[in-house]
């Protein structure tokens, strides 16, 4: 659930960065997909933390 989270966060959070800053469509589709993809691998790696340190 964090990953899925994390994934659209990043994506509504850099589509309204690129449009904040006068981008086109493709910007915002681009910022959009990078934070997207960088969020969502650290929510992954968040999961994995928390179900490692959860697993005693």
């Amino acid at each position: 659930m964090i990953v899925i989270g994390a994934v659209l966060f990043g994506a509504i959070f850099g589509a309204l960065s690129a449009k904040k800053r006068g981008g086109n469509l493709a910007d915002m589709l681009q910022y959009g997909t990078v934070l997207a993809m960088i969020l969502g691998v650290a929510g992954l790696l968040i999961t994995i933390f928390i179900h490692r340190a959860l697993a005693i």
